[in-house]
């Protein structure tokens, strides 16, 4: 760590040390494990335009263009591990130095790191439910049936995506086999994620509102805050007049609202936090 953030990792460590601080995590925790971000430094969002809700359940060929990028792109979300920075926050959790992890992210890395009672607010990748008889698959079983059905796309190069999602040429699309559900057959099945222009699940938003309530004051780590979901928690502790922080590269929505801003390598800073606040 660089001498330039001596003082703001003090004055993170002196707002965290007296009570047990809510941990809020977006996509920026998890690069450093190989799954990419949504947005760059400004806030702008890259690759595909997402996939909507309503167009996913309406039109079989959306499904089809879904199934076949996730189907190249799911390889590097079962393959990633968790990184310092996830590991940071299980021991300062475990060690009673947090309140709580709430994340924006379904990679389910917070879990592997043993973060416990984690809040999922946009599911979970590794879960497949099916929207016709709404049990749930485990998501590589999902995996082998789509290449079974699919062996042409396999050593087809595509660029990888936030959410394994890829940037696959539509050539590839067309005559692209989608899964049927293992326990009713049917041909509408998704990962167990919110969707763009889906509600969350309203236990999860309150669990999560209450958890925000609860808490003495809320980090936020790698979100640019650009989904109301999360901007929303943001806002709420903010109204309630506890500390706000962020470790965060780049503009984030909440930018007007935090009390303190640290520029800095999520994967460096909360180790060094870590160490500090249980020593």
């Amino acid at each position: 760590m660089t001498d330039s953030l001596d003082n703001p990792l003090e004055q993170l460590q002196r707002l965290m040390a007296e009570r047990p601080f809510l941990v809020l995590t977006g996509a920026g925790i998890s690069t450093p494990s190989g799954i990419p971000d949504y947005r760059d430094n400004d806030g702008v969002r890259r690759g595909n335009q997402p996939m909507m809700y309503q167009e996913f359940l309406a039109e079989p060929k959306a499904r089809r263009r879904y199934w076949a990028r996730a189907m190249l792109g799911w390889p590097r979300i079962r393959q990633a591990r968790p990184n310092a920075a996830h590991e940071a926050l299980a021991h300062l959790q475990a060690r009673q130095k947090i309140a709580g992890v709430i994340t924006q992210n379904v990679d389910t890395l917070h879990d592997q790191a043993g973060s416990r009672d984690v809040i999922e607010l946009h599911g979970n990748l590794h879960r497949v439910v099916c929207l016709d008889c709404t049990q749930r698959s485990d998501r590589q079983a999902i995996q082998q049936l789509l290449e079974l059905h699919n062996p042409y796309l396999a050593g087809v190069d595509a660029v990888q995506a936030p959410d394994g999602d890829t940037l696959l040429d539509p050539m590839f699309e067309e005559r692209f086999q989608v899964p049927r559900c293992p326990h009713c057959d049917g041909e509408r099945l998704k990962p167990d994620v919110v969707f763009f222009g889906e509600n969350m699940a309203q236990a999860t938003a309150a669990k999560a509102l209450h958890s925000v309530e609860q808490a003495a004051g809320l980090l936020v780590v790698g979100s640019s805050l650009m989904a109301y979901s999360a901007f929303r928690l943001c806002k709420v502790m903010a109204d309630q007049g506890k500390p706000l922080i962020a470790i965060n590269f780049g503009k984030t929505r909440a930018d007007e609202l935090l009390d303190l801003k640290i520029a800095a390598s999520c994967e460096q800073l909360l180790p060094l936090l870590a160490e500090r606040l249980t020593s």
